[in-house]
């Protein structure tokens, strides 16, 4: 049996000792770095610039994971992966032409992905299956780290599967926001490949055993 793909939120690092936790997900079993950039228009919250993408990238051995919560994204795609990201994520609820971004962030020889936002329908992704690698489905609002789970997740991603099937395409399936020993499981079984996991890891006393726990489950 497969096991999820673990990426580690950067948002809930400790920005004073950024390498040293760096350094920490290097050493792990963990699959990827989740970067997390709010420019507080397209959300509340501000965090990770250019300068910060750069550090992680001169440190980071894994791929980085990044993830657009931001304003006119098709603006900075190419800005990303000067600065190292090997997926650029987007949010469908905030740009006009998505099909064209995910062809550019592809032409950029970046993996494209889209993310869906707890109150957005499946139906909002109809005809980009093919043209995805990756989906991050939201299973809080986006903004904050150290959100509780919404459960409506669960249905979600059986939706998302449904129309992966209906386009005969298979992107992989990242879940974001709220994911803990206790609902990985469940997520695994319904069809998510990668698990975001931010407050669960750095919050641990040892970080490198949450991740292998993490790693380490299986579909319950």
């Amino acid at each position: 049996m497969k096991k999820p793909i673990i990426a580690p939120s950067l948002l809930s690092a400790d920005f004073g000792n950024l390498q040293r936790d760096i350094e920490m997900i290097n050493d792990s079993q963990a699959d990827w770095f989740h970067v997390d950039v709010m420019d507080g228009i397209f959300v509340p919250n501000i965090s990770f610039g250019f300068p910060i993408m750069k550090t992680i990238s001169k440190h980071a051995k894994k791929p980085l994971d990044v993830h657009l919560m931001i304003a006119n994204p098709e603006k900075y795609a190419k800005r990303f992966a000067e600065e190292g990201a090997d997926q650029l994520t987007f949010h469908i609820e905030n740009t006009c032409n998505a099909k064209e971004l995910l062809v550019h962030i592809r032409e950029l020889k970046m993996k494209a992905g889209i993310a869906i936002n707890p109150g957005t329908p499946i139906e909002k992704l109809k005809g980009l299956m093919h043209f995805l690698d990756l989906v991050i489905v939201m299973s809080v609002e986006p903004g904050f780290g150290g959100q509780k789970f919404m459960p409506q997740t669960f249905h979600k991603i059986s939706e998302l599967k449904q129309l992966m099937h209906a386009e005969g395409a298979h992107p992989l399936i990242e879940v974001d926001g709220g994911v803990d020993l206790e609902n990985a499981g469940q997520l695994f079984a319904k069809g998510a490949d990668a698990l975001v996991a931010g407050n669960t890891i750095f919050a641990a006393l040892d970080q490198q055993a949450m991740i292998h726990r993490l790693k380490s489950i299986q579909a319950e």
